[in-house]
């Protein structure tokens, strides 16, 4: 489930992108958070949803609308964006493109 210790590798090649579709693929998994690298096609995104941990999200390629608490937040590649824990967030991407997300336990 985890990427393997002590290796560069390029995040654009860890997920692959699904035409009109959101791929994810978990790169680490532990009892504090996890860490998961998404890749979204144009108009693809998640529906609003709460969850009880902090999440990081940051843009690597494209940009992402991240609707948090009701407050849109539009952001683009080298961006960083805290959610706060219960409250409700949605994800839309306007265009293709990619972001890691950190879920803190």
């Amino acid at each position: 489930m985890s990427i393997p210790a002590a290796s560069a590798l390029p995040l654009d090649t860890l997920v692959v992108p699904t035409p009109a579709g959101i791929a994810s693929r978990i790169l680490s998994k532990t009892a504090g958070g996890s860490l998961t690298l998404f890749a979204f096609d144009a108009g693809q995104g998640l529906t609003e949803h709460t969850s009880p941990f902090e999440a990081i999200v940051q843009v690597l390629q494209g940009r992402f609308v991240l609707t948090i608490g009701g407050t849109p937040v539009d952001v683009g590649p080298g961006a960083i964006v805290l959610m706060p824990a219960n409250v409700p967030h949605a994800v839309d991407a306007p265009e293709a493109g990619r972001m890691l997300l950190t879920m803190l336990r």
